[in-house]
């Protein structure tokens, strides 16, 4: 069974960062596509990065780009959100999510497992 478990979400201060952890279990996912989604109260869920297997190559929505770092160890089957200067909007609970495709993809449709959720606060 799949398992993908976030972790390092909290209360921060605008202007601070945080590093979110995704911990993959049952499958290997080093061959795949990784991605971090984000759904902020009363809105839908929207897609913040990706990285792909092997290459490395990471994609990011605009509203993230030169702010987030999407990295993965694949010797430790996890993925990291580095996250910097971090603003009120940006306060989400953030998900994680996998694969089985090798090519990038932002649609959440095309990801196979999620996990829980956690959460990002970000005050002024």
């Amino acid at each position: 069974q799949v398992q993908l478990v976030e972790s390092g979400g909290g209360a921060v201060q605008a202007g601070d960062s945080l590093r979110l952890s995704c911990a993959a279990s049952g499958r290997t996912f080093r061959s795949y596509v990784m991605g971090w989604f984000r759904q902020a109260p009363g809105k839908e869920r929207e897609f913040v990065a990706a990285i792909s297997g092997s290459s490395g190559y990471t994609y990011y929505a605009d509203s993230v780009k030169g702010r987030f770092t999407i990295s993965r160890d694949n010797a430790k089957n996890t993925v990291y959100l580095q996250m910097n200067s971090l603003k009120p909007e940006d306060t989400a609970i953030y998900y994680c999510a996998g694969t089985f495709r090798v090519t990038m993809t932002t649609s959440q449709r095309e990801y196979d497992y999620w996990g829980q959720g956690t959460q990002v606060t970000v005050s002024s």
